[in-house]
């Protein structure tokens, strides 16, 4: 009896451990990347984890922004793209910047470098990995 009953919850518990990382069908594995988790987005999973990532994401550029004075004295106006990893520890790592000017680009850069370490990094496969994000700023004056 004792061997059924190990081997019911070993077949049980497979179908929910497959859901998180990926699925396995006959014999096609397909993984899953899982976004970082941000303080306050525990607890979520799937489309609603990614949701939240992005919610807080936005949340964060917008109560950091900050347009330079020397930029907006200057009438510098322009998109600039930030390019980075949430890393395997959960650590930000501006990949590049580009656009518009180079004042510009320090703002947004320092912006993005404000992002606090993730609960949990990315995951893929059950294991961690760092995944890339990509932010355009908008920098406008409304200047004529």
């Amino acid at each position: 009896m004792k061997p059924i009953v190990l081997l019911l919850l070993l077949f049980t518990a497979v179908p929910i451990q497959a859901q998180e990382w990926g699925s396995v069908d006959k014999n096609k594995v397909t993984l899953k990347e899982i976004s970082p988790v941000w303080e306050g987005c525990e607890g979520q999973k799937g489309a609603a984890l990614a949701q939240c990532f992005n919610q807080k994401l936005t949340q964060h550029v917008v109560k950091n922004f900050k347009y330079p004075a020397e930029a907006y004295k200057k009438n510098k106006q322009g998109r600039v793209i930030v390019e980075f990893l949430i890393d395997t520890q959960g650590m930000v790592e501006i990949q590049n910047v580009s656009g518009a000017d180079p004042l510009l680009q320090e703002e947004a850069r320092r912006n993005i470098s404000l992002i606090p370490k993730m609960s949990v990094p990315g995951m893929y496969g059950g294991k961690p990995k760092a995944i890339k994000y990509t932010v355009p700023f908008d920098f406008k004056t409304g200047k004529q």
